[in-house]
């Protein structure tokens, strides 16, 4: 009986892992056939791929959208990062019930739609000269209340013995945090680094309204822009989808142990 249910268990876990995985082959699939082929459902990878390749490289210039949206990217992470957790360092290290009451306000700005705030927001980058520009990219999710939470919920843990043995020593607000906090929480920062990236990386709604011109244009766009007109290659297509898809793909892989560890560690 229990090699039955864990022939069951097993059984249903192939089968789950088979339709997870499979738009992914697709799409690598559909990247190296013709669009025809793609449309008539072809599954089997063709020899298409230089092909689509070179139409891509011709239609839309994707070296100069992988280096904006690189660049966007890291920029965002690094100080969405640095401004979180120092927010939520001090939300928990520091707190009392004022503090607890911003922290309330800011969880509930997590129910506003960002649609509801996007043209204000236009207006004032457009006044201020910040189109087409890096800070005005980063600027709206430079800090959001998800990762001051999580930062925060990780704070808890965080030794009060070894930070009050540390003052005693004679070290700094600053560099209690910079030389203690932070290597203690490197899988929460591993955790905190991989979802900004991502949705840095695939931010597409602001970066249409703010980049207006075509040398700021980022790969989620990019690809966008494949599917306007009249007719739709969609090997071409995909090989840009898979392109946008890679670096995203392999930070998470990298960091998916650190990630598992940070988000599991902020639950607690």
């Amino acid at each position: 009986m229990i090699k039955f249910k864990r022939f069951l268990m097993y059984a249903f876990l192939c089968v789950v892992s088979f339709f997870s995985v499979f738009p992914l082959y697709w799409m690598v699939s559909a990247a190296t056939n013709k669009s025809a082929e793609v449309i008539s459902g072809r599954l089997v990878p063709g020899t298409y791929f230089i092909q689509n390749f070179k139409a891509l490289m011709a239609n839309q210039n994707v070296g100069r959208a992988l280096g904006n949206s690189f660049k966007y990217a890291i920029i965002l992470t690094l100080v969405s990062l640095v401004i979180s957790s120092l927010a939520g360092y001090g939300f928990e290290i520091y707190h009392d019930k004022a503090k607890d009451m911003v922290m309330n306000i800011i969880l509930l700005a997590m129910m506003v739609p960002f649609v509801a705030t996007m043209i204000p927001l236009f207006q004032m980058f457009s006044t201020a000269g910040w189109l087409n520009s890096t800070i005005g990219f980063i600027l709206p999710t430079i800090s959001t209340p998800f990762l001051i939470m999580m930062f925060r919920q990780s704070a808890r843990s965080f030794p009060h013995d070894i930070m009050e043995a540390a003052r005693i020593d004679g070290l700094s607000e600053i560099r209690i945090f910079f030389q203690m906090f932070i290597p203690t929480m490197r899988s929460t920062y591993a955790a905190a680094m991989t979802i900004t990236f991502m949705n840095a990386w695939n931010s597409y709604l602001w970066p249409k309204v703010i980049m207006t011109d075509a040398t700021s244009q980022t790969m989620p766009m990019v690809v966008a822009n494949l599917t306007q007109g009249y007719v739709t290659d969609y090997g071409m297509l995909m090989l840009a989808v898979l392109i946008c898809t890679l670096p995203t793909a392999i930070v998470f892989f990298c960091l998916q142990n650190a990630f598992a560890e940070g988000i599991t560690g902020a639950v607690k």
